[in-house]
């Protein structure tokens, strides 16, 4: 698939060491920022079912 811009061309060898330098950027940060990344998650998750104005798409307690 052609990029969708020239300034964003690069070589297929180039596009496979950019994709494999930002996956295990991804990696290496979430390794050392885990903690943090799950107690953000764990309060968003507490935050939003406190939230009375979402909707509830599906039972709680489904019937028996």
């Amino acid at each position: 698939m052609p990029a969708k811009s020239p300034e964003y061309a690069v070589s297929d060898e180039a596009a496979a060491y950019i994709a494999d330098a930002l996956t295990e950027l991804a990696v290496d940060f979430e390794q050392t920022h885990l903690d943090q990344i799950r107690r953000h998650h764990q309060f968003m998750a507490a935050t939003l079912d406190d939230d009375t104005r979402q909707l509830d798409l599906f039972d709680k307690y489904p019937p028996l």
